[in-house]
């Protein structure tokens, strides 16, 4: 709870300084786009967090996103195939390559950022193979189904609604945090973060579990590429995703994830995932900042607020 009150005391903060210095920051349009992709990064931010609270890392994020992103108009469109044959088959394809990675992590005992970033690699190499270099798009086709990422849910009574991506993001959130804190699988995932050895020894199925998080972080990063596309309406394979798991990472980490294991908060993943692209809008907006130097920026925030984290835990564990 401590680290979720100063996540969120630094986004507030951020978003106040952007208000200030920028006019712009609280117009509809942009305030419904920040939410927007606040709620798509979020969607694979919790896929991050499956596979950190095992003590686990996943780099293969993005090129999972720039795989199911680009496929889903190329089969859509080039091949002609049905959504709903589509949209199932590319869900498979992301928990497949998720049970992939957490079978080469927990049986041939491969460090997981080798296997994952091998699969960062693989992925957008098959990608840019697969629909050959070319840009994919839906040819101002298939409105219903942009839907569920530019759409929105009316509210009763008013004229404003709810996007799409925000809906999806908190059935996700929900059925995340009753899996991982008030179920059996959840505590074994934990417990395993913490110390795997004393998980197994206590009965547990460390290589199952390990193969489900990476499993569930796979899907939410296959599903998350759907979104993506949906939203932009296009895909260029060279950079579609490119960095998206830094930003997950980066936003499970704040949220109260520790890169140690055994700890999780899906609110504080939400909140972290809702600076980033704060911080993504501030440097848009404030001309003062350049475009150019967005990472550098966001790099010295993270840092700042991972260091201000583990010195306070320090302090309290001093004071007790």
């Amino acid at each position: 709870m401590k680290k979720i009150v100063g996540i969120l005391g630094l986004l507030l903060v951020v978003c106040l300084v952007t208000t200030i210095v920028s006019e712009h920051f609280l117009t509809g349009r942009n305030m419904e786009n920040v939410v927007r992709r606040t709620a798509l990064f979020g969607i694979i931010s919790i896929g991050a967090a499956f596979v950190i609270v095992t003590s686990g890392i996943d780099l293969s994020i993005g090129s999972v996103i720039c795989l199911t992103g680009c496929l889903l108009p190329w089969l859509l469109v080039e091949q002609g195939m049905s959504p709903w044959v589509v949209l199932p088959l590319l869900a498979l394809l992301s928990v497949g390559i998720g049970i992939a990675h957490g079978w080469f992590i927990t049986k041939l005992k491969l460090q997981p950022f080798v296997v994952t970033l091998c699969g960062l690699l693989l992925y957008r190499g098959a990608t840019r193979g697969i629909v050959a270099d070319q840009s994919q798009g839906f040819k101002g086709g298939y409105e219903g189904l942009k839907w569920l990422a530019q759409g929105s849910l009316p509210l009763p009574f008013t004229d404003a609604g709810v996007p799409m991506p925000c809906v999806l993001l908190l059935l996700v959130a929900g059925l995340s945090a009753v899996f991982l804190h008030r179920t059996v699988w959840g505590r074994y995932l934990k417990a395993l973060g913490r110390n795997e050895e004393a998980a197994r020894y206590s009965g547990v199925n460390t290589d199952r579990m390990v193969i489900l998080a990476y499993a569930v972080c796979g899907l939410l990063s296959g599903v998350g590429g759907m979104l993506f596309v949906l939203d932009v309406g296009s895909a260029q394979p060279v950079d579609f995703g490119s960095f998206y798991e830094l930003y997950a990472i980066a936003a499970a980490v704040l949220g109260g994830c520790s890169l140690r294991g055994g700890e999780v908060s899906i609110l504080g993943v939400i909140i972290g995932a809702a600076l980033m692209q704060v911080l993504r809008n501030a440097i848009v907006l404030i001309d003062a900042i350049p475009n150019n130097i967005e990472f550098a920026i966001i790099g010295i925030v993270i840092l700042a607020g991972v260091s201000a984290d583990e010195l306070v835990r320090r302090a309290v564990a001093a004071r007790r």
